[in-house]
Parts: C-alpha cells; structure tokens; sequence
C-alpha cells in the first residue's frame, strides 16, 4: 500500500498532472488532501490502473476527500509558457481552488514553482509512492481522458478516445493525412512532423 503522508499531523496536498507528452489537448492537473486514517490498497499511479478502474476510484477519491481540485492550461498557454511552467501553472490552479488550505504540497516529479509561501516536497514517481499523489493523478488522468473523448467527437479522425492525443503512430499519421486542429500544441514541431511523415 502507498504511504498515507510525508509528515504526520498536518494537511498535506497531494498534486499531480496528466497530459505532459501529448501532441494535442490541454494538460491538467488535480490536487487531493485526505484524512490522515485514510487508506486504500487500491490507489496507485493513474497509468498502472485500467480506465474502469480509474473512473471507479476518481468516486471513491472525491467521496473520501477533505478537499480536491482539478484545473488545466490550453494548448495555446502550453505553446506560450512552456509544457513544464504550464504543468505546474495548472497545479497552482488547482490548489488555488482547494476549499481547504494545505500546509503541505507533496508534488510528484523533481520540478515545481513555490506556491503562495506554502511548503512543498517534490518526489520522484510520487505517484507510485503517496496515496494522496496517486489520488491526484487519477483525477487529472480521468478528466483528461473525458475531455479528449469529447474532442474526438469533433476530430474522429485523430484517434483521440483511444490515444488521449499522445504520439502514437495513428495519431501521428493522421496528422499528415488531415493537417493539425485548433488543439494541437504547435510547439511540438507538429508542422515539421507532418513533412517528415510524407517521406516514410
């Protein structure tokens, strides 16, 4: 089971994104304060869970949270600032909008900006190492995922309710086929790509 806190007797927010490597959509982000007595053997890090695990979790999350948020930044903030700064851009953005002020950020990964004088401790695969890490990046995963289904409606031909917008081959070639959307990020050399898929 994954560890319940970093430091015990206060409220620690776990925060994660999902969305970083993509070629298209937004990136989002979630943060989760628990009680300190919750457990769960279930949680673990969003991409070792299956989607109808996941989507049973993210009510088991919400129902046994103190607080929870989730946010994102656009495609278009992604090409102005940066994949990294808009990751951690959208974590602000969810923990600005927690109803409950944590004393303590637990951020997975190894890079993060200090938020409003709040404390915070970077793990690396946090998600695979606190719950409430684990707990945000299934939030963030599963409203991505709901998102990017939506868009296929409009851009079925990218393949984006199977690939969620990262760089598989279908989604790759489709951009070749088809051109880029309003959601593609341009920033990944999107154009470029399309020139050297011609020649393979």
């Amino acid at each position: 089971m994954l560890k319940p806190w970093y430091l015990n007797g206060i409220k620690e927010a776990g925060c994660d994104e999902a969305g970083r490597g993509c070629l298209a959509g937004p990136v989002f982000a979630a943060a989760v304060i628990f009680p300190k007595k919750y457990r769960n053997k279930e949680l673990n890090d969003s991409k070792l869970l299956s989607p109808r695990r996941r989507d049973r979790l993210r009510e088991e999350i919400i129902s046994n949270a103190i607080a929870w948020s989730i946010a994102s930044c656009s495609n278009t903030e992604i090409d102005n600032m940066n994949i990294l700064r808009a990751s951690i851009t959208a974590m602000h953005r969810a923990i600005s909008t927690l109803k409950v002020t944590p004393l303590l950020l637990l951020i997975d990964g190894n890079r993060f900006y200090s938020y409003s004088n709040i404390p915070h401790q970077t793990v690396v695969h946090g998600d695979a190492t606190y719950l409430a890490i684990a707990a945000a990046s299934i939030l963030a995963k599963t409203e991505r995922d709901r998102l990017m289904e939506e868009l296929d409606a409009l851009y079925p031909m990218y393949g984006w309710h199977r690939n969620k917008g990262y760089p598989t081959p279908e989604h790759r070639r489709a951009i070749t086929d088809h051109g880029i959307t309003p959601y593609h990020r341009l920033t990944f050399n999107l154009r470029d790509l399309q020139t050297e898929l011609r020649f393979l």
